[in-house]
Protein backbone atom coordinates (compact mmCIF):
# COMPACT_ATOMS: atom_id res chain seq x y z
CA UNK A 1 0.00 0.00 0.00
CA UNK A 2 1.15 3.53 -0.76
CA UNK A 3 2.22 5.79 2.15
CA UNK A 4 -0.54 7.85 3.77
CA UNK A 5 -0.64 11.59 3.13
CA UNK A 6 -2.31 14.35 5.17
CA UNK A 7 -4.38 17.05 3.55
CA UNK A 8 -7.49 19.23 3.68
CA UNK A 9 -10.71 18.95 1.71
CA UNK A 10 -10.71 21.81 -0.80
CA UNK A 11 -14.25 21.14 -2.07
CA UNK A 12 -16.77 18.31 -1.99
CA UNK A 13 -20.12 18.00 -3.78
CA UNK A 14 -22.30 15.75 -1.60
CA UNK A 15 -25.00 15.41 -4.27
CA UNK A 16 -22.57 14.18 -6.92
CA UNK A 17 -20.22 12.31 -4.56
CA UNK A 18 -16.88 13.78 -5.58
CA UNK A 19 -14.48 16.60 -4.75
CA UNK A 20 -10.87 17.62 -4.33
CA UNK A 21 -8.33 17.28 -1.52
CA UNK A 22 -5.25 19.49 -1.21
CA UNK A 23 -2.29 17.49 0.16
CA UNK A 24 -0.16 19.31 2.75
CA UNK A 25 2.79 21.04 1.08
CA UNK A 26 1.22 20.86 -2.40
CA UNK A 27 -0.61 23.35 -4.60
CA UNK A 28 -2.16 20.66 -6.81
CA UNK A 29 -5.49 19.23 -5.61
CA UNK A 30 -6.22 15.49 -5.89
CA UNK A 31 -9.59 14.15 -7.10
CA UNK A 32 -11.67 12.06 -4.66
CA UNK A 33 -14.84 10.02 -5.17
CA UNK A 34 -17.32 8.92 -2.52
CA UNK A 35 -16.44 5.25 -3.05
CA UNK A 36 -12.88 5.90 -1.80
CA UNK A 37 -13.97 7.42 1.53
CA UNK A 38 -13.70 5.03 4.47
CA UNK A 39 -16.20 5.03 7.31
CA UNK A 40 -19.82 6.03 7.54
CA UNK A 41 -21.20 8.37 6.35
CA UNK A 42 -19.12 8.63 3.18
CA UNK A 43 -19.10 12.41 2.96
CA UNK A 44 -16.50 15.14 3.43
CA UNK A 45 -16.73 18.80 4.41
CA UNK A 46 -14.75 21.71 3.04
CA UNK A 47 -11.72 22.41 5.25
CA UNK A 48 -11.85 18.97 6.92
CA UNK A 49 -8.46 17.36 7.62
CA UNK A 50 -8.07 13.86 6.17
CA UNK A 51 -5.43 11.21 5.52
CA UNK A 52 -5.31 9.22 2.29
CA UNK A 53 -3.16 7.48 -0.29
CA UNK A 54 -2.51 8.90 -3.76
CA UNK A 55 -2.94 6.55 -6.69
CA UNK A 56 -2.98 6.99 -10.45
CA UNK A 57 -6.53 6.83 -11.76
CA UNK A 58 -7.71 7.08 -15.35
CA UNK A 59 -5.62 10.04 -16.51
CA UNK A 60 -5.19 11.76 -13.14
CA UNK A 61 -4.02 11.30 -9.59
CA UNK A 62 -6.77 10.28 -7.14
CA UNK A 63 -7.18 10.06 -3.38
CA UNK A 64 -7.97 6.53 -2.16
CA UNK A 65 -8.50 5.06 1.33
CA UNK A 66 -9.62 8.50 2.59
CA UNK A 67 -10.04 8.69 6.37
CA UNK A 68 -11.54 11.72 8.12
Amino acid sequence: MEPRVKGFVQSYNRDRGYGFILPLGSTTPVFVEEEHIEGDPRVLSEGQQVTFTIELGPGRMEAHHVRP
